[in-house]
């Protein structure tokens, strides 16, 4: 039987689909689809917001399991955007689990090695999740709704592992439910991300909402959790808020923005932002191979709080000293360190790793963070970035390389 209408295309249908807002992650084949010259078979996710990348021009790329946005106009002009005016990121691609009942608190403090029972209601905490060796199976930002509701906010990479490692030790002390699949998340940074949010229609006194906190609120009538945290060094807020609403809520801050020269961000001005500002990128500066002693996250490890996941390891690893360190360094010669390349010596001898590295828009020379030996990580310290086989001249430095006034 026919219905007398023309055939549509299988292109048509393809962008038919693009178009149609999600109401949970969708599965795409991307068989048919170029990735830096190579065809890609693997199967990624897309977030709400995908067909909105693809209006504004950007580079998608395949990561952690999703196509993402990597640039818009250019990762330089992106990153400066944020340190001068305002840039708004897609962040769905993040996983969030939620833990509730009597127990949650302490479930969730086990597992983690900050401390949240000495936060506040409606505080955010930023903090590892270790293994028992003490190495790092996730940096992870946990939100104390109360001290029966908690939130927990971890890489897309790990989604997954840390998923299944908290439903393993909720089961039979308290709910779990991993909600990524129904929350989209929105990152508004920059001087003035506060600026257009009021100016977007926010029910909250965003003066009453400090650094690290949180609260429930509404941005131009859609409901949202609206927290004071970011991934940029600058200041800002990221919003939580329903799959279906995020379309709605991205194109509203857009818009709010526009007189203040609001731009779309990619991953890799996130990256090079967050590198000036000596945050940690898990898979790079921190992994099970590491541990947040030697990675400078020592501020995050509670070693007086009751015993939880890693901590024995923790207080043998300080009790023995530690043997490297993680350190910032700056190019002196004409090179861009990258990660993995081999660090060296004065003498070229090698002997420590690059674990990111790249130019710094802001700071207008080649930067990079690594491991070296504790016994050579003095400030002032010279010595040899390995660049594909050319040693480079550079220079320890103090950290962060950057920090908004």
């Amino acid at each position: 039987m026919t219905t007398g209408r023309p055939p549509v295309s299988r292109k048509k249908q393809r962008e038919a689909r693009a178009e149609q807002p999600l109401a949970r992650p969708a599965l795409v084949p991307l068989s048919r689809s170029r990735y830096a010259g190579r065809v890609s078979d693997e199967f990624l996710k897309r977030t709400p917001l995908f067909a909105k990348h693809q209006a504004l021009g950007a580079r998608l790329v395949p990561f952690a399991g999703w196509e993402m946005p990597i640039q818009y106009k250019g990762i330089s002009l992106e990153h400066q955007a944020v340190r001068e005016r305002v840039g708004l990121f897609d962040v769905s691609h993040m996983g969030e689990l939620e833990l509730r009942g009597e127990r949650a608190l302490e479930l969730v403090n086990s597992l983690i090695t900050n401390d949240i029972a000495r936060a506040a209601d409606g505080q955010a905490t930023y903090t590892c999740c270790c293994n028992e060796r003490g190495t790092v199976l996730d940096d992870l930002i946990v939100y104390r709704r109360s001290a029966n509701d908690v939130l927990v906010v971890c890489n897309a990479s790990n989604r997954d592992k840390i998923s299944a490692h908290f439903a393993a030790a909720a089961r039979g002390v308290c709910e779990f439910e991993d909600v990524s699949d129904e929350t989209a998340l929105l990152a508004l940074q920059g001087p003035q991300a506060l600026a257009v949010l009021n100016r977007a229609g926010v029910n909250l006194d965003l003066g009453s909402l400090k650094t690290f906190r949180f609260a429930p609120g509404t941005v131009a009538g859609i409901r949202c959790v609206i927290a004071r945290t970011g991934y940029t060094g600058e200041d800002g807020v990221e919003l939580f808020c329903a799959w279906g609403e995020a379309v709605a809520l991205w194109e509203a801050l857009l818009s709010a923005g526009r007189d203040a020269g609001i731009e779309p961000i990619g991953l890799g001005a996130r990256d090079t932002l967050r590198l000036d500002a000596r945050l940690s990128l898990y898979g790079n500066e921190i992994d099970e191979t590491s541990n947040p002693l030697e990675a400078g996250l020592a501020w995050v490890v509670k070693l007086d709080k009751p015993n939880f996941s890693g901590k024995a390891a923790l207080v043998a690893i300080k009790e023995r000293g530690l043997e490297r360190i993680l350190v910032g360094f700056e190019m002196t010669g004409r090179g861009i360190a990258r990660h993995g390349y081999p660090l060296c010596d004065s003498q070229g001898r090698e002997f420590g790793l690059c674990t990111s590295g790249g130019p710094s828009p802001t700071l207008g020379k080649s930067i990079g963070l690594g491991y070296v030996p504790l016994t050579s990580s003095a400030i002032g310290s010279e010595l040899l970035v390995d660049c594909r086989g050319k040693k480079i001249p550079a220079r320890i430095v103090k950290t962060p390389f950057y920090k908004r006034k």
